[in-house]
C-alpha cells in the first residue's frame, strides 16, 4: 500500500521518540511505501487534492529516516492525486493555525482516499482543549472566557487554577494561578490579551504532581497508557520540557471514561487519539498528532505502531473490496 504522511520536515523527526517515525517504520516492515509532504505541498486542481511527495525510508543507523532517491542527486518530488493513495496520515504537529486550517480544507477534496487519519473535519471541530468539554462529567471544573475578572474569581473559588491558551501545545502557556500572587493579573492579561481573547481556566488538581497520564486510543480501543511525571520545579509534565515517563495501567474509572467518549470520537472520525488524564479527570483530547507510542512500546514490549498500521490495512481493504 501507499501511505502519505502530511507532517513536519524530516529534520525534526526524532527516531526514538516520534510516533510518526514509528508508523513509517512499521509500515515499511509490513511491505508498504511511505511518502512525505508538508502543508505547503498540498494543492487543489479540478476539484481534486494533490500533493508533491517524496518517498521516505527508515534505517537502523543515522540518518534514521531519509528520502529515497531513484538515482543520482536529490530525491525528486512526485505530484500525486491524494485520492489514489491508500491512506493519508495527518501528522503535522500543533499548533492548529491558519496553515493547518487550510490544509484540512484542501484534504476535504481527498475523501475518495479509503482512509484519512484523523478525519480533517474532525480535526477542525476538535480543538484539543475545548473538545474535552463535550464530556463534562469526566473533566475538572472549567471555564472558558476572555474576561480577566471571571478567571480571577474562578481561581479564588477553588483556591488555585490552571490557566492555558486555547491554541497552545506541548505545555506552552500553561500556568498556575494562585490568588494573592502579584504576577496573577499579568498572567491573565497576557493569556487573554487584556480581555480580547478566550482562554481556559481549570481547577488545580493536586494529583498533577503524581503525573499526567496519556491514554492512546485506536478506534476507541485503548492501546495502553504512559505516565508523564513533571519535574519538581515545573507544573507541566510534557516530555520535551523535562517530564519523565514511567509505565502505568488504566484504572476502572479511566476505562469507563474511554467507553463513554468513544461513540463521539468515532462519529467525528477521530481514530488515533491521545487522552490526557490527571487524577482520573480528562484535561485534553489530543487529535492532531498524538505522541507517546514509542514510550508505550518500550514499556510493554509490543509494537503498537504495527497495530495501527494493521488496522489501517484492514480499513483500506474493506473500502477497496
Amino acid at each position: 500500500m501507499r501511505f502519505v504522511f502530511v507532517m513536519d520536515p524530516l529534520i525534526t523527526v526524532h527516531h526514538q521518540k516520534d510516533t510518526t517515525f514509528a508508523f513509517i517504520r512499521a509500515a515499511q516492515a509490513r511491505g508498504h511505501e511511505s511518502y512525505h509532504c508538508m502543508h505547503g505541498d498540498l494543492s487543489i486542481a479540478g476539484g481534486e487534492a494533490y500533493a508533491r511527495v517524496r518517498r521516505v525510508a527508515v534505517h537502523d543507523a543515522p540518518p534514521y529516516i531519509s528520502f529515497v532517491s531513484s538515482g543520482e542527486g536529490s530525491p525528486e518530488r512526485e505530484r500525486v492525486r491524494l485520492s489514489d493513495a491508500d491512506a493519508i496520515f495527518i501528522r503535522k504537529d500543533p499548533p492548529f493555525d491558519r496553515s493547518y486550517l487550510y490544509a484540512t480544507l484542501v484534504l476535504e477534496n481527498a475523501r475518495k482516499c479509503p482512509l484519512i487519519l484523523n478525519d480533517p473535519r474532525g480535526l477542525r471541530d476538535a480543538n484539543e482543549k475545548l473538545y474535552a468539554l463535550n464530556f463534562p462529567e469526566w473533566t475538572p471544573r472549567t471555564i472558558v472566557t476572555a474576561d480577566p475578572e471571571e478567571i480571577h474569581a474562578f481561581a479564588r473559588e477553588f483556591g488555585s487554577a490552571v490557566v492555558k491558551p486555547l491554541d497552545g501545545a506541548g505545555g506552552m502557556g500553561v500556568l498556575r494561578l494562585t490568588p494573592g500572587d502579584k504576577n496573577g493579573r499579568a498572567i491573565v492579561d497576557m493569556l487573554t490579551f487584556e480581555g480580547r481573547r478566550l482562554a481556559m481556566a481549570q481547577e488545580y488538581l493536586p494529583s498533577v504532581v503524581e503525573g499526567d497520564k496519556r491514554i492512546l486510543l485506536l478506534d476507541g480501543e485503548p492501546l495502553g497508557s504512559i505516565l508523564r511525571v513533571p519535574r519538581s520545579d515545573d507544573l507541566r509534565s510534557n516530555i520535551h520540557v523535562g517530564g519523565s515517563v514511567v509505565p502505568t495501567e488504566l484504572t476502572e474509572r479511566e476505562l469507563a471514561m474511554v467507553q463513554a467518549i468513544t461513540p463521539k470520537l468515532r462519529a467525528d472520525g477521530l481514530f488515533f487519539v491521545g487522552l490526557d488524564v490527571i487524577g482520573g479527570r480528562l484535561t485534553e483530547v489530543n487529535v492532531t498528532s498524538p505522541t507517546g507510542i514509542q514510550e508505550l512500546n518500550r514499556f510493554t514490549g509490543v509494537d503498537h505502531a504495527a497495530k495501527v498500521v494493521a488496522w489501517a490495512e484492514e480499513r483500506v481493504r474493506a473500502v477497496r473490496s
